[in-house]
This record gives C-alpha cells, structure tokens and sequence, in this order.
C-alpha cells in the first residue's frame, strides 16, 4: 500500500471468492488523475507507437505513489497468490479507456506478445447468443474447459489479463479458477510417466486464431522449485492412445476438482493472473437471445529487470 500523508492511494485485501486472489482497490481521486493525464493518448497511438504503452504505465506507478509496480510484480510471482483483480471503480465507461488502463497494467510487469486473434498486442472478442466459430471461446453456452493460455505460440506467456468491457443480459458464464497447488490431483499427473513427454500444441487451421505454430512442450515443468503446467485441451495433439488418455484424465481431474471457483467481474474490472500455475476458463451462460458480453485479452512474459 503506498500513501502521501495518511491517506492510501491503493489497497490490498483478499478477495471475497477466492482466498489465494488479491482485489486492489484504487483511491478515486488518483485514478482520476491518472485517466486526466493521458486523456490525449489515443488508442490508434498506442497500438501504432509502442514506448506510449510504457508511459501508461509510468503515470500509473507515478500517481498510485512510485511503489504501484513492484506491489504488483510481487503479487505476480509470489506463488501462494500469483493474482488479483483490479478495476476503473465506475469513474469511466469510455471503452478507450479500459485499454488505456489494462495496458498500463500490463506494461508494468512486461510486454504482451503478439495476438494473432487480432494482429495486435491485445484481443477484444465478444460472446452472443448465435456465433459461427471454430473454438469454444465464442460458444456462449458451452462451459470452456480449465487451461492456460499461450500453449500453441512460440512465445513465452507467463501472464494473462481478462478485462470485462461491456455486458447485457447475461446470466452465468463466470470466470472458472484454479490455482494448481489447490488441485488434488496434481501429484498423480506430474509424476505420471508422459509428465515430462514433448506433446504437440497447436491451433494450425483454425481460422479465429490466425496462428500456424506448432509447438513441443511438455505438459508439466519446473520453475523456482515448483511444478508449472501448459494445459489446453484444444490444442493438444496426441499420437496415441495413451497421450490422448492422459491429456483426457488431466482435463477431467480438472473440471471435477471441488476447489475450481467461480468468480464474477464487473464491467470495468480485470483479472490478471500468473499463467504458469492459475488455470482458468468459463462457466456456461444460461440462453437469452439478446445476451452480449465483449471482453478484452492481453497475454505475455515478465520483465528481467
């Protein structure tokens, strides 16, 4: 928490739903300081001129205090949590500023990769009662399997950001989270004999993402001593019967864990997570024709320094 006098310019508390997930809350006037100060900034010129997107991020650290960014980076990478949520407070509904806001936090702990959804450095995509699509993603109601972001892409995804932007007449389709220490299964599959086998990840051919990589990796890994997962059951390739039974049981083990939770953003709000140990997905929306939801998607590596 950082301060000028008595009075904090941001707070950390345990989230309601969660109880490994921070919520930060903002102190008003400061937020409104920061969309004051770069009310000139476009969208087409952050999109067009990467160093404005590290100056969102340098005014935001700046008037929440100076220490805004570290708290943030440790709640990254410290593994007990390794997420929070965050939003605007309903001091704006200018869309434009949800991805000046959302940029600014994700240019505090790195740089986004590449979305080939949208050829940009972020993805805005929205889900409606009728859509043609070739993933689950859109399919409003579907339930969209736990997984982690960032397996079919030869680029090292260690973060994600989900910005709710806009929302009417939609009930369901919550957020579903798992931190993977909190699953009970865990032990079971990283010391399973195809643990540490190089599977094929890909989304080649598939025209929502726009991306013909095909990746090797394995499912499980090590990082600061701690087992990591790239899961996603829609792009793993297996090429036997046993790869595809132990991709089938992961996924499985997975939906079935009493400790997946479901929690509910606000428009304006955003989850950030660390996307090498939290899964995540969607719970499915009940059925309205006139259901409408857009959503903002930023995903990348941490700074080295």
């Amino acid at each position: 928490m950082s301060s000028v006098g008595t009075k904090p310019k941001f707070n950390l508390t345990t989230h309601p739903t969660y109880h490994r997930l921070h919520h930060i809350e903002l102190d008003q006037e400061s937020l409104k300081l920061f969309f004051e100060a770069v009310k000139e900034i476009n969208v087409e010129r952050i999109e067009y001129v990467p160093f404005e997107r590290f100056y969102l991020a340098q005014q935001l650290n700046e008037i929440l205090g100076g220490n805004f960014q570290a708290s943030v980076r440790k709640i990254l990478h410290d593994r007990n949590t390794g997420g929070f949520t965050i939003g605007v407070q309903g001091l704006t509904d200018n869309l434009d500023d949800y991805v000046k806001f959302s940029t600014a936090l994700s240019h505090l702990v790195g740089v986004p990769n590449f979305d080939g959804m949208s050829g940009k450095y972020y993805a805005r995509f929205n889900v409606k009662h009728s859509f043609e699509s070739d993933t689950y993603l859109r399919q409003a109601y579907r339930r969209f399997y736990l997984h982690t972001d960032g397996t079919f892409v030869n680029e090292q995804t260690d973060w994600l950001i989900m910005m709710k932007l806009e929302e009417q007449n939609a009930v369901g389709g919550e957020s579903l989270l798992l931190h993977l220490d909190d699953w009970e299964d865990l032990e079971q599959f990283r010391n399973h004999p195809l643990a540490n086998h190089p599977y094929e990840f890909t989304q080649k051919g598939r025209a929502s993402k726009n991306v013909e990589d095909v990746v090797y990796n394995t499912t499980f890994y090590e990082h600061n001593h701690a087992p990591c997962i790239r899961f996603n059951d829609q792009c793993s390739v297996p090429y036997s019967i046993e790869q595809a039974k132990y991709h089938r049981d992961i996924s499985q083990s997975l939906e079935k864990s009493p400790n997946v939770k479901a929690v509910s953003l606000p428009v304006g709000d955003l989850i950030m997570l660390n996307n090498t140990f939290w899964l995540h997905g969607r719970d499915a929306f009940d059925r309205n024709e006139n259901l409408y939801r857009e959503l903002l998607r930023q995903r990348g590596y941490f700074a080295s320094i």
